[in-house]
């Protein structure tokens, strides 16, 4: 990608009326466009961020069996009354509407009712079972507030997985199976020593939960840890009898800010009851399938990301999510022959790269961008490194910038 060519713009200033961290950067940096609040816009570079978060999470999804679908976002109230989560008073973030005809529809705030009337038509049989389904699908929840920028948004991208199982030891299986993908996740992503599974309330879901909760100082939950036996606690949970269950006591704990990056929800056969989802099992039996929901925010973990890893200067994103690889600058016009062919080589060997190469631009002004943007390595071309034998190379989270000859830096990006 070439700057020159790129339609966004950094601005100097985030919106006025946007007091997140990770909204007024990635706003600024041309990540994001604010459509109104807790409702984004992501562009190019927005939208490589959040494909590179996905394609791990599908990766470690694909690993434990998980098969990818995509759901529609128009839902029928009949689903969903069948388990009592069309009403208002149980779930209070439903957007609905009418369709021309007078018919009432909802657009999916999750999709377990939706999977289960699809699955009904499939899974018949004992030998039918275990199948887990996946998907990324843009969520839509009413919430009453959206102030955190794209840690909380009334549309967001969300990876929703759900399990079927013959019965509680083969669930039981999958959903620790799960737990140990989602740590893989969240390690890959670059948060993984500041993320923890926490017990918590299931919500509107189930009466518990698990939640991944990451150490940030812009999230909205308060998590007590005990951080040498590894074991988290939501404070919306957090009584005597479950300390007492877990072993542990309350003065041992340390209270922390966290953002949550993802959930986990055990139905057992409740779900399955309500819709009458069940099996044949090999006596001739009917029997009910027991029911796992598994959810990662995409757009979340974007945000959280942002919030906990920028500096004073910009965003610094994690190599195996950033946009680019390579923030390449070419400075001056006896840099520019140098540097399209730098640019065009390590293209040919498959290295991301964002080429900024706009000729009116100062080098101050690609300098100041470049921490902005957050590529984990900047490598400037100019007069001055060509005279000093190469290329001046900085990664964005370094102090100091060294210069390295046109074969030490290709062979550093390949290795």
């Amino acid at each position: 990608m070439r700057q020159s060519q790129l339609f966004t713009k950094t601005r100097k200033e985030a919106p006025s009326d946007e007091v997140a961290k990770n909204a007024q950067l990635l706003i600024r940096a041309g990540y994001v466009y604010k459509v109104m609040a807790g409702v984004y816009a992501y562009t190019p570079l927005g939208l490589r961020v959040l494909e590179n978060i996905k394609q791990i999470v599908r990766e470690e999804m694909n690993a434990i069996g998980g098969q990818e679908l995509i759901m529609s976002s128009l839902q029928k109230k009949s689903t969903w009354e069948m388990t009592g989560r069309w009403d208002d008073e149980v779930v209070d973030v439903w957007f609905k509407s009418q369709l021309k005809d007078g018919t009432e529809v909802g657009f999916g705030w999750s999709h377990e009712e939706a999977i289960i009337e699809m699955l009904q038509q499939y899974l018949v049989s004992y030998k039918d079972l275990p199948i887990n389904v996946y998907q990324f699908q843009t969520k839509l929840r009413n919430e009453l507030r959206a102030k955190s920028g794209i840690l909380r948004g009334r549309e967001f991208v969300m990876k929703d997985m759900y399990s079927c199982s013959l019965d509680a030891t083969q669930h039981d299986a999958f959903y620790n199976a799960t737990i140990e993908a989602y740590k893989k996740i969240y390690s890959r992503l670059g948060i993984g020593n500041d993320t923890y599974v926490t017990f918590a309330s299931g919500g509107a879901f189930t009466k518990f939960s698990h939640e991944f909760q990451t150490i940030c100082d812009a999230g909205e939950d308060v998590v007590y840890l005990h951080r040498e036996k590894n074991i988290a606690v939501n404070e919306e949970v957090l009584n005597d009898e479950h300390l007492e269950s877990l072993g542990i006591k309350r003065e041992e704990l340390e209270k922390v800010t966290t953002a949550e990056v993802g959930n986990i929800f055990n139905f057992g056969t409740h779900k399955s009851e309500q819709m009458d989802f069940s099996f044949t099992n090999e006596h001739g039996e009917k029997q009910f399938v027991h029911l796992g929901s598994y959810g990662v925010g995409i757009t979340r973990a974007m945000g959280v990301i942002v919030e906990k890893f920028a500096d004073d200067k910009g965003i610094v994103w994690p190599a195996s999510v950033a946009p680019f690889a390579v923030h390449l600058l070419s400075l001056g016009e006896e840099a520019k022959t140098e540097a399209d062919a730098l640019y065009t080589e390590l293209n040919s060997r498959g290295v991301e790269v964002l080429f900024d190469d706009r000729a009116e631009v100062s080098a101050g002004e690609k300098f100041a961008d470049a921490d902005l943007l957050g590529m984990p390595l900047r490598v400037v071309v100019s007069k001055r490194s060509l005279e000093a034998g190469g290329y001046e190379v900085k990664g964005r989270a370094e102090s100091e910038s060294k210069v390295v000859s046109k074969e030490e830096l290709l062979s550093s990006l390949h290795a």
